[in-house]
Parts: C-alpha cells; sequence; structure tokens
C-alpha cells in the first residue's frame, strides 16, 4: 500500500492518493448504477436518498445586490443566501 503524497508542484494543498487515483474518462463509461452491481441486501444497507422537493419552498430568482451587502453576509459563513432571505422577510413583516 503507497503512501498520500503531496505533489511538489501545483496546489500544495491538492493531495494525491496512488491508491485511490482520479477516475479517467474510460472509468465513468465503465461505471454503473448500484442497483446493478450489488445485491438488494446491500443496497438494502444504505438510506435512501430525500427525492424531489414535493412543493419548492423558494424560487430561484437573480437579483444584483450591492458588494458590501455579499460581503456582510458571506463574511458569517455557509447560509448566507437564507440569511439574505431571513432579512427580507423581516422587512417586509406579515405583508403580502
Amino acid at each position: 500500500m503507497s503512501r498520500n503524497k503531496i505533489t511538489d508542484k501545483g496546489d500544495p494543498d491538492v493531495v494525491f492518493d496512488d491508491d485511490n487515483p482520479e477516475w479517467t474518462k474510460e472509468d465513468f463509461a465503465r461505471a454503473r448504477p448500484p442497483h446493478e452491481i450489488f445485491p438488494p441486501e446491500v443496497l438494502a444497507a444504505f438510506p435512501k436518498t430525500r427525492g424531489a422537493q414535493q412543493a419548492p419552498k423558494k424560487v430561484a430568482i437573480s437579483i444584483r445586490l450591492s458588494q458590501d451587502v455579499i460581503d456582510f453576509f458571506k463574511s458569517s459563513g455557509p447560509g448566507w443566501q437564507t440569511r439574505i432571505d431571513e432579512t427580507l422577510k423581516k422587512a417586509i413583516g406579515g405583508k403580502r
């Protein structure tokens, strides 16, 4: 078994693992979904995914905001778009 190594060129944060090489186009072409490979008892050990949302609660839009607004919300980490949504909901109160 080889050990993980960090390359001396390029991005120092990229770790290459000889035991788990990057997939090639041929690897992707040969890939098959789990239900074609594993027996039902193996598949049963893995939880099902959530699936499609029943009724979308939000609408995808494009909006232009000033850079300082974006910087403010992004500075507090992941979930910044949700925080913008919550702030806008507070601004309109219960009005619809």
